[in-house]
């Protein structure tokens, strides 16, 4: 009778579109002798050894798996069963066959429901077949199988005969491959806050250096600012943040493509310029977690708190704000461009009711609303608008997409109405010249309305007579 250990299998470095996945071994003792113990003891008849021993001493990846095949096959119940199939599972991940490999991880968790490593792999195989598909739908439901196994690895527990520093170093190299296939899943179906979430825990469970090198958890330091952009509200300033810090370590194309998230995000929280964003990028380079922002400064002659880090980022001022001073400082509110005029209907402040002096507090005059006092200064007048997009209409109603942001979101921001019947009704999709008078306006949905409306049908260019030569 023979007894024989075998010796443990890899440790896997999941890694993403910036890198490939790879898998390792740890480096296998010599097979003890018969007769010897080495950590454990398995009876075993010679002929099983025999066949235990060709499959573990081949040379090759692809004639090990064909050999721990034909030894599984041969010997179904199999005391070292489990270990035999976390064999064939690396050998075939070295023969570069991820299909057997996955099948090779499936088979090995029916028999160790418990198996990290399988885990690991079904994780790993699953998270690159899905990110190749093109259909949304099966792209989806590859993404979520991969989540299911990794929460099932996240709720693994330390087998017996492993030590606590070895379990810790397995969960170290497989809990940011975990979390990043659920925080991708939750992003692909716009689950921002499961997606936030999870790639928290991948980043916090990661060694900081692993984010600053082409990898997974640079890949995710990206999609974390995305959930931020996609939450409801968005978070813009920890969008910019962490798609500056992912801009700082990426190569290209991908540094170009996450300073244009960056810029965006920080633009939306500062105000459409670029003042302090080189600041910004440069804290993010050296904290993975963000500092407070710093503080406003204080009164003059008021001594100043000790220095620490902190984002120098104001916001933006706000959209009422924003309308307030866009009112103060245009003479004609007819004059402003249409995006401007929708701005103002939608963010005004509202009127405010006159109020005398009472009780030590100055008195207050009345204010008409910001939206009422633009639409004043329009109402009445007759305008004609070129090219304009129709989204739908009849033949006495007519809405068409004006300004930019309309026209992008392929939504209505004015309606023309006809007196008359018209003969051709546009058709949707189309773009044409349309006249009217400004009539009303309505803030839910933001449209404003016209009335005496006509199509304006463009003249054909005059033609250039033609003078032919006189033949003598």
């Amino acid at each position: 009778m023979k007894k024989v250990v075998l010796a443990s299998l890899l440790a896997v470095a999941c890694a993403g579109p910036l890198a490939r996945y790879g898998f390792s071994q740890t480096p296998a003792a010599d097979q003890p002798a018969a007769g010897q113990t080495a950590g454990g003891q398995i009876q075993m008849s010679a002929e099983e050894y025999a066949a235990y021993n060709n499959a573990k001493t081949q040379s090759t990846p692809a004639a090990q798996a064909a050999a721990w095949e034909a030894y599984l096959k041969a010997y179904p119940q199999s005391a070292v069963k489990a270990d035999a199939l976390q064999s064939l599972l690396y050998a075939y991940s070295q023969s570069n066959d991820p299909t057997h490999a996955l099948d090779a991880a499936d088979r090995l968790l029916k028999v160790d429901p418990n198996n990290f490593r399988a885990y690991v792999f079904e994780v790993t195989l699953r998270s690159q077949a899905a990110s190749a598909l093109t259909d949304p739908t099966a792209r989806q439901a590859g993404l979520d199988a991969a989540a299911d196994y990794a929460r099932k690895g996240l709720a693994a527990t330390k087998p017996a005969a492993m030590s606590d520093s070895d379990w810790k170093a397995l969960q170290g190299a497989g809990y940011p491959g975990f979390y990043s296939a659920i925080g991708t899943a939750a992003l692909n179906k716009k689950d921002a806050a499961g997606a936030l979430a999870a790639f928290q825990s991948e980043l916090a469970a990661a060694p900081v250096a692993q984010t600053t090198t082409p990898g997974l958890q640079l890949q995710d330091t990206f999609y974390l600012a995305q959930a931020y952009y996609t939450s409801t509200p968005p978070d813009y300033l920890n969008c910019a943040y962490f798609a500056g810090r992912a801009m700082n370590y990426a190569p290209e194309p991908y540094k170009t493509n996450f300073k244009q998230l960056a810029t965006y995000c920080y633009h939306k929280y500062h105000g459409n310029n670029d003042t302090g964003f080189d600041g910004m990028v440069a804290v993010a380079k050296d904290n993975l977690t963000p500092p407070p922002v710093c503080p406003p400064p204080p009164p003059p002659g008021t001594p100043a708190p000790p220095a620490k880090l902190c984002l120098a980022v104001t916001p933006a001022p706000k959209p009422e704000d924003m309308v307030a001073n866009l009112i103060a400082t245009t003479p004609d509110l007819a004059a402003l461009a249409i995006s401007d005029k929708e701005f103002v209907l939608q963010y005004g402040r509202p009127a405010v009711a006159a109020q005398p002096a009472a009780d030590g507090k100055p008195a207050v005059d009345a204010r008409l609303a910001d939206a009422d006092k633009l639409f004043d200064s329009i109402k009445g007048k007759s305008v004609e608008l070129p090219d304009v997009l129709v989204i739908a209409a009849t033949d006495s109603q007519v809405s068409v997409a004006v300004s930019d942001d309309a026209v992008q979101n392929k939504t209505a921001d004015f309606v023309f109405n006809f007196k008359e019947p018209l003969k051709t009704v546009p058709a949707v999709g189309t773009k044409v010249t349309l006249s009217g008078t400004y009539d009303s306006y309505t803030k839910e949905p933001l449209q404003i309305i016209m009335s005496d409306s006509a199509v304006v049908v463009k003249k054909a260019p005059a033609k250039t007579p033609v003078h032919r030569p006189v033949h003598h």
